[in-house]
């Protein structure tokens, strides 16, 4: 602003000492030495000091530097940019700007406020957040599709609160889809639990935060009678009851406040309010009116001081069950769609899922649970994810690239005006071919949308035999061309007989080979942002989450960043698919080649040179699945990092040749005779050199067994893996080689 060279601004920077909290204004004005000087408070050394001096100086001068240095120091703590709360909402008893200054929000024709939230009910107004979430969407589409299924309107917000199948679906922990109940280890909580009332599912939603987790165990065996309730005073079992003896919600501190301190109504609020807050201040003001109430009372004290302290703890994550019952409430409209109608309510998820990732995880989420995701389809594709007649799941045409809104609209319409589709040649034949186009007619047919009709395959839409001057679907578009000019040209003759158009024979599409899978999936995943057909590492679950492997997408955040944070020689385990190679000669004479390998997360090139490159060309090619280790090393003479490849194998081999030992947590409590009965029968039906270890370790008691093979180990297999994965609550290691 005031035109000081860039060159100086910066010298005046480096002047100021680079150490946490540092003020310009200290720096100008505190002494050098003394209590509470520049040496003792901010640790300045000798030449931090020197700075300083060069500093003050300038600060006495006339110049530019110094007018900038008087400025700087006014603005230092200033309010540098403003910002607006996502869902704060200000409420006044009159004209807010009788109240509160108000400006213009940047984007949008809004009143702000311009005085900080944390304080801004002190000018007289109330601040409320209202929450918008995408779970209410959900629950809207999916009635909207159960509607269209079954005809029937379902008033979500009466639903029984005590249906059996919903919490049958707690309790197997089959929660992924539904509202704050989705992560792995909430699931594994609620298996033990098995809640049978809408009020362990308030208490779970409360207590699953990273202070009261530790309570869980004890809410689970008290619920379960595992574990003695009990209660500091006899007079608090009136409020604690519901949750077992455990404190879990502020309004049961607020009720015990009133009920033992006297506390008023204000009080306890007030109560509430430093704790939601963190304000030990105020707690420890509180706590004298607490203590003395209560013993006047004749509770003793050391008891008192139990309960006081164990509220302070209880401050750190104090929770209201208001907001837990309405956040359980959705939950449990969430999961009663879920467990009544699962297609309609996977469908809903999947249309607000929102990136390819979350699309992909719901849809593994409903092959778990035995639903079929099925490609689209030209004659039952909605515009979103929809629910056909035998309750599976279709992908909507609106999400294919290539294929505009009002081609979809125009299919939809023409199929609902008159019948479906019996052949492609049927449909473009009906279609209004300037809106449903060439373009909008590939995407169909690589998206597998046109398999329906079994008379042609996708490859065959593409093919083009030698001599022919164009391929199978500009054939089918010109036939459609022809029978829609014939057509209309009938229709305002005379004599026009419509049953010439009928003769006019379809073209003949020649035959060729099919796509290769991995050429289909590429297709699918270039019209469809995903792999529909299946994905070659889907049988390699077990090595994605137990080797150590890092997704794609992590290693490419980590080479994007690793000038900024170099760590040479880090090791990383990749594992994908190849989708595409080249075998190349540099200008020098030497070969060299690079592959791209993608996984769930995203793809990667690889780039091998020299002697890595002749030990691995071999597995440079389309379709097969690689196991890829090494590391990052600076080539000083390009001045760049490199990803060195030391290692390349098939994927499928890893399992065996690299396990060396498997360890297996399990509660004591979760153990069966079918588990035990498959680990003795697989160890013998598949001997090798891998350890296997089994924990038996009861996390209340902290009772910790462990067991471990001596002389016979065994061969890691596949039946063993598709053990692990069916049975959750079994917790997985594996020390590799």
């Amino acid at each position: 602003t005031m035109d000081l060279p860039l060159a100086e601004s910066n010298i005046l920077a480096k002047m100021v000492p680079e150490k946490q909290g540092i003020s310009l204004k200290r720096l100008l004005h505190a002494p050098f030495k003394g209590e509470k000087s520049l040496e003792e408070k901010e640790a300045l050394n000798p030449d931090e000091l020197d700075n300083t001096k060069k500093l003050r100086e300038i600060y006495a001068g006339n110049d530019l530097r110094s007018q900038v240095l008087h400025e700087a120091e006014i603005l230092e703590g200033s309010v540098r940019n403003t910002g607006i709360h996502a869902a704060g909402i200000i409420i006044a008893p009159q004209d807010l700007t009788d109240l509160l200054p108000v400006c213009i929000a940047k984007d949008s024709p809004m009143w702000v406020t311009q005085i900080e939230g944390s304080v801004i009910e002190e000018a007289g107004v109330i601040k409320m957040d209202f929450l918008g979430l995408k779970t209410l969407n959900i629950l809207k589409t999916a009635l909207v599709l159960i509607k269209i299924n079954y005809g029937i309107d379902i008033d979500i917000d009466t639903i029984p609160l005590d249906d059996e199948k919903t919490f049958g679906l707690y309790q197997r922990g089959e929660t992924i889809g539904t509202f704050q109940f989705e992560s792995p280890g909430m699931q594994k909580y609620l298996r033990e639990l098995k809640p049978d009332k809408f009020e362990d599912l308030i208490a779970m939603n409360a207590l699953y935060r990273p202070g009261p987790l530790e309570y869980i165990p004890n809410f689970i065996n008290r619920k379960h009678g595992k574990e003695a309730i009990s209660y500091d005073l006899d007079e608090m079992k009136e409020f604690l009851e519901e949750t077992y003896g455990i404190t879990v919600y502020q309004e049961q501190v607020m009720l015990l406040a009133q009920k033992l301190g006297d506390f008023s109504k204000g009080d306890a609020d007030v109560l509430r309010k430093a704790m939601g807050k963190k304000q030990k201040s105020v707690l420890d003001k509180m706590k004298g009116q607490f203590i003395g109430n209560a013993s006047k009372k004749g509770y003793p004290e050391e008891k008192l001081q139990k309960i006081w302290t164990d509220w302070e703890a209880f401050a750190q994550y104090a929770f209201n069950k208001s907001h837990s019952t309405c956040y359980a409430f959705i939950a449990y409209q969430t999961a009663y769609l879920k467990s009544h109608y699962p297609s309609e309510f996977m469908a809903s998820v999947l249309n607000h899922a929102g990136s390819i990732e979350k699309i992909t995880f719901f849809m593994e989420e409903c092959n778990r649970m035995g639903l079929k995701v099925l490609g689209p389809d030209i004659n039952e594709s909605l515009k979103i994810f929809a629910v056909n007649k035998k309750g599976e799941i279709r992908i909507g045409l609106g999400g294919l690239k290539g294929v505009g809104e009002a081609a979809v609209d125009s299919i939809i319409e023409e199929r609902k005006k008159n019948s479906e589709f019996t052949s492609v040649f049927d449909l473009v034949k009906r279609v209004n071919q300037r809106t449903v186009n060439k373009k909008s007619l590939e995407s169909l047919a690589m998206s597998g949308t046109f398999d329906c009709f079994p008379e042609l395959h996708r490859a065959q839409y593409f093919f083009q035999q030698e001599g022919d001057t164009s391929n199978g679907l500009e054939k089918i578009i010109r036939y459609g061309n022809i029978w829609q000019t014939e057509s209309n040209s009938n229709q305002h003759t005379l004599f026009g007989d419509l049953s010439m158009v009928q003769e006019i024979p379809p073209p003949k599409i020649a035959d060729c080979p099919p796509w290769s899978l991995t050429e289909l999936l590429e297709k699918e995943k270039e019209v469809t942002g995903m792999f529909l057909s299946g994905h070659p590492l889907d049988h390699f679950r077990f090595e994605l989450n137990h080797f150590n492997i890092v997704p794609i997408s992590g290693y490419n955040e980590f080479k994007a960043a690793i000038e900024l944070h170099p760590h040479p020689g880090q090791t990383f385990k990749l594992a994908g698919l190849v989708t595409s190679s080249q075998h190349k000669i540099s200008r020098a004479g030497k070969k060299y080649g690079s592959l791209v390998m993608e996984d769930f997360s995203g793809r990667v090139e690889l780039t091998l040179f020299g002697d890595p490159y002749v030990r691995f060309a071999n597995y440079f090619t389309a379709g097969t699945c690689i196991y890829v280790k090494g590391s990052f090393e600076k080539w000083e003479s390009r001045n760049e990092w490199n990803f060195r490849v030391a290692e390349i194998c098939l994927l499928e081999t890893i399992k065996r040749s690299f396990t060396r030992q498997v360890q297996l947590t399990i509660q004591p409590g979760g153990l069966v005779t079918e588990q035990v009965e498959f680990l003795k029968n697989n160890l013998r039906k598949f001997p090798g050199k891998t350890r296997l270890k089994v924990i038996l370790f009861d996390l209340v008691e902290q009772l910790r067994v462990e067991m471990r093979t001596t002389e016979r180990g065994f061969e890691m297999n596949d039946e063993m893996t598709d053990f692990l994965a069916n049975n959750p609550l079994i917790e997985v290691q594996v020390d590799t080689v």
